[in-house]
């Protein structure tokens, strides 16, 4: 046995971690765990050994419980010691086994190793969704235990890293389901959950499952809620691996930036992790911008409403908002101002919903909405204001400043009120402390506004002034405040000391500018001691640590010294060797200015620095050959030199020097970042002139566009009514002619009309021979007298009534009515009949013959002109009196009984 385990040892560990025997794979977890805890750094071999996600997927599902708990520990091991990207690689083939069999299992050690593999999975990818996903569906696993296990894990996961990592929305939503379990430890479970969520998101988590819960239940967690309310605010109380990482760099540089995260509140956070992301835009109604630039006021306020109705979200996806936003400042000029308060509660709406995503709209909003507060009414001043605060929430105050002391200024009282609270809602809210420069424009124009003549203006400059003392302390306030009187600054002390700010101003402190020192002395020591680099090795190693640091800065005033010399003559080493090795001696302290207490020590004792100082004199005298006779002049200034340095006393002349050259550049920074900074604000007027530019002729273009509009409109209408009119002319025209034909008609008429009833009679008789013939001829006549005469009446009825009338004119001219008659009683002759006839016709065409050729006037056989259109009616009248009368003397004759 003792052979095969050594053999196993001996073996590879991906071969002893899937060994059949369960002692050899929890012999090897173990031996692997300890080597992991060993390993020097990422890059140690056994990380790229196990980094094969099948090995820990077997390890992590151990069907042996003691071996399984080794292996999870194991897991633990490499994801806590190895490479970031070892939770990446392992992650998918591991945490859902953890989930369902380390959680469950029945082992306590188990059971801790899966919490701590889960937590630690987290802690690596810095991705809580990933390991949230596939929690989810194991609550709704047929093993209460396992659901239990799961809600316990969640539990410590929230409580580590808080609801700013782990994104609680889905958890919350799958809270009904398990509440309503059978179990009652899965119900207690959730219960401490809920507890938990509560700590960090209070009521604003209630709207995700309350309303689900049965009421009992309701009142159960409001007890324990209530409970828990008097806890302390929780933090986060694991890093990630970034956070980790960002915490050292926070270390090295100071203790701010922790400071600062920890001062940030957990409520303001809540909200926004609750928040759901809601695209806006395409929700935006497709004639917003139809309706927005209409005439009408009740047009342009609808579509700010509309649009308000679907931005009210806590979070809103980014998208081109541009025209939008250049919509709504142009509304802000609206002489409506119900317009101006819609435009405000939109504006509003959307910076609020996009938050650091509306900041790229500051420049185009801010001003007109200030500009806008000119109007004295409260409500457009609340609203404005809301909309201002929006907007300052999604950017800083140094990116309002500019436009914030540009309307200080503004010569409307009521803009300058206004802007002043603007001012101190931005100081009171800003997290960011002003720099100094920024300090003094708002300290300089809120100055001036203390001596205002509105007693309100004064009181707000004074709370805004002790705003920002509250921000950047009394003493960094005091030299603004000069030249006030008491009474001034008793309300500007009072205001600092009810003023809440969440900022603070902390100067950082200097870097130290001896940093920058080591490298030039090396650069120096290496062009002129090449022949030292033996014997300066020597020296710092042995006498590192040995001398105390005040002996150190003694030597260096006076190698110091001779500094200047060594750098104006480095000719005159090449000259004399011996002075090459005098320059040795001389430069041995300044190299050894990296470690000051190493060369010191040695000077001090065998003093060569007296033997420096004479060192120089002969050296210049006897290079005063040629050029290098001008260097004689700065020894002798030299001895002046020494007045600068007794401020930093201890502190050589390379460093001084190095000071001063550390100080002019700072200097010139200063001049180069204050030449930006006023390049910057006039780069950003000129930007808001030519957008105030762009939004004019925007303006006029659209006015030029409606206008176009409504003119072709009215060119449609005129175009529509000028067919109408053509059409009725054209109908006008028609019933002319046809008038006209008409009364030509009637003129040219020259036939008689047919033959009418009375004929036909007068025929029939003539032919039989006698006026009474048989009675059968004088029957059908009877019968068919009706009929005759209703089909004569409609074809009377049939013709138009204008020709009618003119034929009947025609037979009445010519004096018919006195040959046509009734036949003379007695015996009935056709001759008679026919004769008359005759008569009538050939009276006809002489009374056609002498009318006017237009037919208006028509003459009878006198040759005396009527008219055509009256006679004709009376001609009519007088034709149906004779019609009836014949048909009377008719029906007398052959039924005179």
């Amino acid at each position: 046995m003792a052979e095969q385990e050594d053999d196993f040892s001996s073996l590879p560990y991906p071969d002893r971690f899937v060994n059949k025997k369960w002692n050899v794979r929890k012999d090897a977890y173990e031996a692997a765990q300890k080597e992991l805890d060993y390993a020097d750094d990422e890059s140690d071999p056994i990380f790229q050994t196990l980094s094969d996600p099948g090995l820990w997927k077997g390890a992590v599902a151990d069907s042996n419980v003691i071996a399984q708990q080794s292996g999870i520990s194991t897991l633990c091991a490499f994801l806590k010691n190895g490479p970031a990207q070892s939770g990446s690689r392992t992650r998918g083939s591991t945490v859902s086994t953890i989930i369902e069999k380390g959680l469950a299992s029945t082992r306590a050690g188990t059971k801790q190793a899966s919490v701590e593999a889960l937590l630690l999975y987290v802690e690596l990818d810095g991705k809580s969704d990933v390991i949230i996903e596939e929690f989810l569906p194991v609550l709704s696993h047929k093993q209460p235990k396992v659901i239990a296990a799961s809600l316990s894990a969640l539990n410590a996961i929230f409580h580590a890293y808080g609801v700013q990592i782990v994104d609680p929305k889905p958890v919350l939503k799958a809270l009904p389901k398990v509440f309503g379990h059978a179990d009652k430890n899965v119900r207690a479970e959730a219960s401490s959950l809920v507890v938990e969520l509560y700590r960090w998101l209070r009521d604003a988590m209630k709207k995700f499952f309350w309303d689900e819960l049965k009421p009992v239940q309701q009142q159960d967690i409001d007890k324990l809620c209530q409970a828990a309310s008097s806890d302390p605010p929780p933090k986060q109380e694991r890093l990630l691996r970034s956070q980790q990482a960002a915490a050292a760099a926070a270390a090295r540089a100071g203790d701010e930036a922790e400071d600062e995260e920890v001062a940030d509140p957990q409520e303001a956070a809540a909200a926004s992790v609750l928040a759901e992301i809601v695209d806006v835009y395409k929700k935006v109604p497709s004639d917003f911008h139809e309706n927005v630039s209409s005439s009408k006021w009740a047009e342009r306020k609808g579509a700010l409403d509309g649009l308000l109705a679907v931005a009210k979200e806590d979070q809103i996806q980014e998208g081109p908002f541009d025209e939008i936003i250049q919509a709504l400042a142009k509304c802000m000029k609206d002489s409506n101002i119900s317009v101006v308060i819609s435009a405000a509660n939109c504006v509003e709406a959307l910076a609020r919903g996009l938050r650091k995503g509306f900041s790229k709209y500051r420049n185009r909003i801010l001003t007109p909405m200030l500009e806008r507060l000119k109007e004295k009414k409260q409500s457009v001043t609340d609203a404005l204001g809301a909309a201002l605060d929006a907007v300052f929430a999604s950017s800083s105050l140094t990116d309002c400043l500019t436009e914030i002391v540009e309307f200080l200024g503004n010569k409307n009282p009521q803009v300058k009120l206004e802007t002043l609270r603007f001012l101190t809602r931005c100081l009171r809210t800003t997290r960011d402390a002003p720099s100094k420069t920024e300090t003094k424009s708002i300290a300089d124009i809120v100055t001036k506004l203390l001596a205002d003549t509105q007693e309100v203006t004064r009181s707000v400059a004074a709370e805004a002034l002790g705003t920002l003392m509250k921000i950047m302390g009394e003493k960094a306030m005091a030299p603004y405040l000069e030249g006030i009187d008491d009474i001034k600054k008793a309300k500007i002390k009072e205001s600092f000391d009810n003023a809440q700010v969440k900022a603070k101003n902390k100067p950082k402190p200097a870097a130290p500018p001896p940093q920058v020192a080591p490298p030039t002395q090396r650069k120096t020591t290496k062009k002129l001691a090449a022949g030292l680099k033996k014997a300066t090795p020597q020296a710092p190693t042995p006498e590192v640590e040995k001398p105390p640091p005040p002996a150190s800065l003694q030597p260096k005033p006076t190698s110091g010294k001779n500094i200047p010399s060594k750098i104006n003559g480095p000719s005159s080493g090449l000259k004399a060797p011996s002075g090459g090795l005098g320059l040795q001696k001389k430069l041995a302290a300044p190299k050894g200015l990296p470690s000051q207490n190493v060369s010191s020590p040695k000077r001090n004792v065998v003093s060569p620095t007296y033997e420096e100082e004479s060192a120089p004199a002969p050296k210049l005298g006897l290079g005063g050959r040629g050029l290098a006779g001008r260097p004689l002049g700065k020894p002798i200034s030299a001895p002046s030199e020494p007045a600068p340095p007794p401020a930093p006393a201890g502190m050589s002349a390379v460093e001084r020097a190095e000071l001063e050259e550390v100080r002019g550049e700072r200097d010139r920074l200063q001049k180069a970042s204050e030449d930006l900074r006023s390049d910057k604000s006039k780069l950003a007027s000129q930007i808001n002139e030519l957008q105030n530019q762009n939004a004019q002729l925007i303006e006029d273009h659209t006015r030029d566009v409606l206008s176009i509009k409504a003119k072709e409109t009215q060119l449609v209408r005129a175009r529509s009514d000028a067919e109408s009119a053509e059409q009725t002319v054209q109908k006008q025209q028609r019933e002319i002619e046809r008038l006209k034909r008409e009364l030509s008609r009637a003129v040219r008429a020259s036939s008689p009309p047919p033959a009418d009833l009375r004929d036909q009679i007068y025929h029939d008789t003539a032919m039989n021979g006698n006026a009474h013939g048989s009675h059968s001829s004088i029957d059908k006549y009877n019968n068919g007298m009706s009929s005759r005469e209703i089909g004569y009446q409609r074809a009377r009825n049939y013709m138009t009534s204008p020709s009618e009338e003119k034929e009947n004119a025609s037979l009445e001219t010519g004096g018919t009515h006195k040959t046509i008659g009734s036949p003379p009683s007695g015996s009935f002759n056709s001759r008679t009949l026919s004769s008359e006839g005759r008569s009538e016709r050939d009276a006809l065409p002489a009374a056609r013959g002498k009318g006017v050729p237009g037919g208006d006037v028509v003459t009878n056989g006198d040759g005396e002109p009527i008219e055509s259109w009256k006679r004709a009616a009376e001609v009519t009248s007088q034709l149906k009196a004779r019609i009836e009368q014949m048909k009377v003397s008719l029906l007398t004759r052959f039924h005179p009984f």
